[in-house]
């Protein structure tokens, strides 16, 4: 087990580096100039020059990569462009925002997941089954936005029962919580219903059903253990993507997270900021695969024995 973390951490530092790589070079082959982005397309050539040199800029490509690297693994992601601070201290401060909404929006999909998925498996081709199904296959069809706009419009806007943008109070995470955890929660559903319908036809199943439990003892007791394995995975994989993909919530639901500093990185072509953001991103997927790797083995004796 210690031998798989060990073997884990080296390949996430491997990604990492190639990540890295992978960013500057597309930074640099991006057609534009950022310094002409930030000052304004009327900024004196002198000016822009100057700040060029300031910046390092002007530098050979790998003296900037060098420094880039180096800097980014004591954990400097350098000072952002626009914004005129720390690209490390934007996102320690952005950082709390997205955990409270990625953890509010993985407890409503987990829990309403699971519980429609084990519904929906018990009541196999009935009306629970085709109704949660149904919703289901819409949260993993329809777009993050559209939800988003949906429950602005009729929550917020029409019944006005919660603000409709900003997160002032803790009422102020529901919304974009509901909308980002929608996905999620069909993903979890379907998950959950298939593979405990295929536990459920398990020879040892069978045998509880003969020494006389109720069928709900059954399935809580002796099925739902197995048949949560790999939706555990999922759920610890989701929540990495959650920490790290809520670009649109944010922005739609004016959060002031990574998603949003991803995008303000964007629009004005932040370098140190737009690096800054994507590795960390990057850093907490694989950090969720690696806890889901862990969670998977722990839970499972013969995983263990086979790593």
């Amino acid at each position: 087990m210690a031998r798989n973390i060990l073997n884990r951490v080296i390949q996430a530092a491997i990604v990492m580096l190639g990540v890295a790589l992978l960013i500057f070079i597309m930074l640099r082959i991006v057609p534009g100039n950022a310094i002409v982005t930030m000052m304004g397309e009327h900024a004196k050539l002198e000016t822009i020059e100057r700040m060029t040199r300031e910046l390092g800029l002007d530098q050979p490509i790998y003296v900037q990569l060098w420094r880039y690297i180096s800097d980014a693994v004591r954990g400097d992601f350098g000072t952002s462009y626009s914004l005129n601070r720390s690209v490390t201290e934007l996102i320690g401060v952005a950082f709390p925002n997205t955990v409270h909404l990625a953890l509010a929006a993985a407890l409503i999909a987990w829990v309403t997941g699971i519980a429609c998925g084990i519904i929906a498996a018990v009541k196999k081709n009935g009306i629970l089954d085709r109704l949660f199904m149904g919703m289901s296959l819409l949260g993993v069809s329809v777009p993050v936005f559209m939800v988003a706009m949906v429950l602005q419009y009729f929550l917020a806007y029409r019944l006005n029962w919660l603000p409709i943008s900003g997160v002032d109070s803790w009422t102020g995470y529901i919304l974009p919580a509901i909308a980002l955890g929608w996905n999620s929660a069909g993903s979890i559903a379907r998950l959950t219903r298939s593979t405990l319908l295929e536990v459920m036809q398990e020879d040892y199943i069978d045998t509880a059903r003969a020494k006389g439990h109720r069928q709900i003892g059954v399935i809580i007791v002796h099925a739902l253990r197995n048949a949560l394995l790999p939706v555990i995975t999922m759920m610890a994989v989701q929540l990495s993507s959650l920490l790290s993909g809520a670009v649109i919530c944010e922005t739609v639901f004016s959060v002031n997270g990574i998603g949003r500093l991803l995008v303000q990185a964007i629009e004005g072509r932040d370098i140190p900021l737009l690096q800054g953001t994507i590795l960390f991103s990057t850093l907490l997927v694989i950090l969720g695969n690696l806890v889901a790797d862990c969670l998977y083995a722990a839970l499972d004796p013969r995983i263990s024995k086979e790593v």
